[in-house]
């Protein structure tokens, strides 16, 4: 079957390639936009509970009132458990939602998101329309693709044309068609002159590894002359000459995975010390083995307790992306979610498999023991992320999806889940994933914030549910949460009922439907491809 499934992959590869045209990536980009209604002159949301993501307790009867994209005014109308006054209601609009016992909070800020690719998700729509599905206002590309389709995906975006959140993009060094200037990781000088052609290009970001430490510092510093943001992903590769902490002192923004961290307070390592048999290149090794760092550090130990102290300090943002890590913890779980079968592409779903050369299908033969490693480095990761967040520090919301079981907008969900295990209040979780994901993309730009919160003169990016997050946040996802009913039948309730993005209203529902669809012709055109 291995043959087949390769010829498979291959034909995809070629179908779609043809269809991308110019996309070196290969994949395709959205089609003009067809869905959401809007935006209004005056849209109001009558009888909201709202969720205001700046941490502040929820509270309702709500009346918000948008005109064009931005939040015009947020009016309390009165008490719980009592008529509305119908006086202090702010006067119809052209358009209206009736939330009388639904929730509102702002659109979601995924941290950390690529837009598939050939041999996973071809159509951009389909990773779209999951995002928006599940309350996604606004992603960080990581990058999205290359850089040409990441501009022109922004562009489309912030006007509208396509069916997507809010689209920042950040890539990663020596990127651009026509960039001839040489390689950026071997002279600083070539590295700066990178930066400074990407910025004007219109990119918002660099999105880093754990490079030699002369060019690190050359890329973090044009970055800030040029009000870019910089996050980085510290691979093991290089991570013994470039952790978290010695990129945070260079001036790092975000550290999104975890990779970096462990290694900046080992207490009797100076590398990690890896089996004699190691090898980078074997994923099961690479994932296997990670894990085992766990044993390494001393949680509230006085290298622990420093670390802390000196990132808070630098003001380093933290994006863990724990969702993407966690099938290593139950793979069973990850590989059945209730959401594959209507939701995940054959294509998805076949790069998910155990494969050698496929990044992130490491399952050859994960062990208990590689379960328990995985377990048990959550434990002190979550510890660190909790104390780092109740010490002052500033934690995102990222999901990375596309790998590991991890299917877009679902991913997205499950992180909020992780930092409520982590010991985040539901209320921290929500401020994680609206403000302080605005907070980040904002800082290198000097500029305050104008999305995360549900204030006047904010965009108009808003969830609207209608059952409470804060008592389960599984209402989020797509697939809702499992309930019983008073006639004993098992049902599933929630799933977001809107996501209003720039003041347009998505039927998330309907966004979901469309994917089902998608995902139903997929299996139709390569029925082969995978057996549910």
């Amino acid at each position: 079957m291995k043959h087949i499934k390769l010829i498979s992959l291959y034909l995809i590869c070629i179908l779609t390639l043809a269809m991308a045209q110019s996309n070196r990536d290969g994949i395709v980009p959205g089609p003009d936009r067809a869905e959401g209604d809007g935006p209004y002159n005056r849209l109001v949301i009558r009888g909201a509970t709202v969720i205001d993501g700046a941490g502040g307790p929820p509270r309702g009867p709500v009346d918000i009132v948008i005109e064009g994209n931005k939040i015009a005014s947020v009016r309390s109308v009165g008490y719980p458990g009592v008529p509305i006054n119908e006086k202090r209601r702010p006067e119809a609009g052209d358009h209206e939602i009736d939330a009388h016992g639904s929730f509102v909070l702002p659109g979601f800020v995924d941290m950390h998101v690529h837009a598939g690719s050939v041999v996973k998700a071809p159509e951009t729509e389909y990773v779209y329309k999951l995002w928006l599905a599940h309350g996604v206002t606004t992603v960080r590309g990581v990058g999205l693709a290359n850089m040409e389709f990441s501009l022109s995906e922004k562009e489309r975006s912030a006007k509208n044309e396509i069916t997507a959140p809010r689209i920042w993009a950040y890539q990663g060094p020596g990127g651009g068609k026509d960039w001839k200037g040489g390689s950026v990781y071997q002279d600083p000088e070539v590295a700066r002159k990178w930066v400074r052609y990407a910025a004007k290009k219109g990119i918002d970001g660099l999105k880093l590894g754990a490079f030699e430490p002369q060019i690190m510092e050359a890329l973090i510093d044009e970055a800030k002359k040029q009000n870019l943001g910089t996050t980085a992903h510290l691979a093991q590769t290089g991570v013994a000459r470039m952790n978290t902490i010695d990129a945070a002192r260079l001036g790092l923004g975000t550290q999104t995975h975890f990779y970096g961290l462990f290694e900046s307070m080992y207490e009797s390592n100076d590398i990690q010390p890896w089996p004699v048999d190691m090898n980078y290149n074997d994923e099961q090794h690479r994932f296997g083995q990670v894990a085992r760092q766990w044993s390494l550090v001393k949680p509230n130990g006085e290298k622990w307790e420093a670390l802390k102290s000196e990132l808070i300090e630098l003001d380093l943002t933290m994006d863990p992306t724990m969702t993407i890590y966690a099938a290593g913890r139950d793979v069973m779980q990850a590989r059945n979610a209730d959401w594959h079968d209507k939701y995940t592409l054959p294509a998805q779903w076949d790069f998910y498999t155990p494969s050698r050369i496929a990044h992130g299908s490491y399952w050859f033969n994960w062990t208990t023991h590689d379960e328990i490693a995985w377990k048990k480095f959550y434990q002190v990761w979550m510890q660190f992320l909790n104390e780092y967040k109740n010490a002052g520090g500033r934690v995102t919301t990222g999901s990375d999806s596309g790998f590991i079981y991890k299917l877009y907008g679902f991913g997205y969900i499950e992180e909020l889940e992780l930092l409520q295990e982590a010991g985040f209040h539901p209320l921290e979780v929500v401020r994680a994933a609206t403000l302080h994901g605005a907070e980040t993309l904002h800082k290198p730009l000097g500029t305050k914030p104008n999305f995360g919160t549900i204030v006047p003169g904010n965009l108009a990016d808003l969830v609207i549910v209608d059952e409470n997050p804060l008592e389960n946040f599984k209402v989020l996802y797509g697939t809702g949460a499992v309930k019983i009913n008073e006639n004993n039948e098992v049902i599933r309730s929630g799933g977001i009922k809107y996501t209003i993005k720039d003041g347009i209203v998505y039927d998330a529902k309907q966004l979901l439907k469309d994917v089902e669809n998608m995902v139903k012709k997929a299996k139709r055109r390569d029925g082969d491809l995978k057996k549910y």
